[in-house]
């Protein structure tokens, strides 16, 4: 984690001066192997139970060192401090298990213009045994001036399918998530996302925040443990993050069937995540 940090501490102080009108072709392998006190820690600030298989989002903490040092490196064209991450969709064909050696593959694609600036996605694969398991893409949005988006990582807003004056009703809710103070801490101490925002509320303050708010991949891996065990072996899980989740906070958890799934969502005074699994 110690080099995460200094990569943050990079972008905060050279990130600013980024200029660029297209992403690097760039990209970044590593082989790895589960440490299996890092993923009981992980189970245990998402509510994961111990089982042989990886939670389906676990990987995603897997490739985000590799996340950060394409976005922190000298040829991204955008600031990392700023950085809206807007949804993230994760396409499984099988589940990794605890003991495969895994490889991970990093790179960035698509950039494309969005009504508040440009977004790109960056897209994480994870093979084992020579066979490709697993797909998560982030995607990201880089405001370029234009009214306040949403999301893990900017200030708060209002999106989503209600028009504007009009306020969208919550569903009917299956759970109740009560979260401490701490979360954001105890998740970037897993995750490796030390963004400021979520670790206190003065750091947070400096971004525009009343309090520290909790990792849009939290909500994600906290809503997707409630389907555990439930899951088919080839899905896929694909999320909206809608609006900050301040901490400490409560919040309502909903989920509803679907054809061929389930949708579900994440609610206080407004909708924070909406997700569906497909499979």
């Amino acid at each position: 984690m110690a080099n995460l940090t200094l990569l943050y501490a990079k972008a905060a102080l050279t990130g600013f001066t980024r200029r660029g009108s297209a992403l690097p072709s760039s990209s970044l392998d590593a082989e790895l192997t589960v440490d299996r006190a890092h993923l009981d820690a992980y189970r245990s600030v998402c509510g994961f139970g111990v089982r042989d298989e990886l939670p389906i989002t676990y990987p995603h903490v897997l490739g985000f060192p590799l996340q950060i040092r394409l976005m922190t490196a000298r040829d991204f064209p955008f600031p990392l401090p700023g950085l809206v991450h807007v949804a993230n969709r994760i396409t499984r064909t099988r589940p990794l298990l605890a003991t495969d050696p895994l490889s991970v593959r990093v790179e960035l694609a698509d950039l494309r213009p969005h009504e508040r600036g440009r977004q790109f996605d960056v897209v994480t694969t994870v093979s084992a045994g020579g066979e490709e398991a697993w797909v998560d893409v982030s995607t990201y949005l880089r405001r370029d001036g234009g009214s306040s988006g949403s999301g893990d990582s900017g200030r708060s807003g209002r999106s989503g399918s209600a028009g504007r004056g009009e306020r969208a009703e919550a569903p009917e809710p299956t759970a109740v998530w009560r979260l401490p103070g701490d979360l954001g801490r105890r998740y970037a101490a897993v995750s490796g996302d030390r963004n400021p925002i979520h670790l206190h509320a003065l750091a947070a303050r400096a971004f525009g925040f009343p309090r520290a708010i909790a990792h849009g991949m939290w909500s994600k891996a906290r809503a997707v443990a409630a389907f555990e065990g439930r899951l088919p072996d080839a899905c896929e899980v694909d999320v909206r993050f809608k609006a900050p989740i301040p901490l400490p906070g409560r919040v309502d958890f909903s989920t509803t069937p679907t054809g061929d799934g389930r949708r579900f969502a994440v609610w206080s005074d407004r909708p924070h995540l909406e997700g569906v699994i497909r499979g």
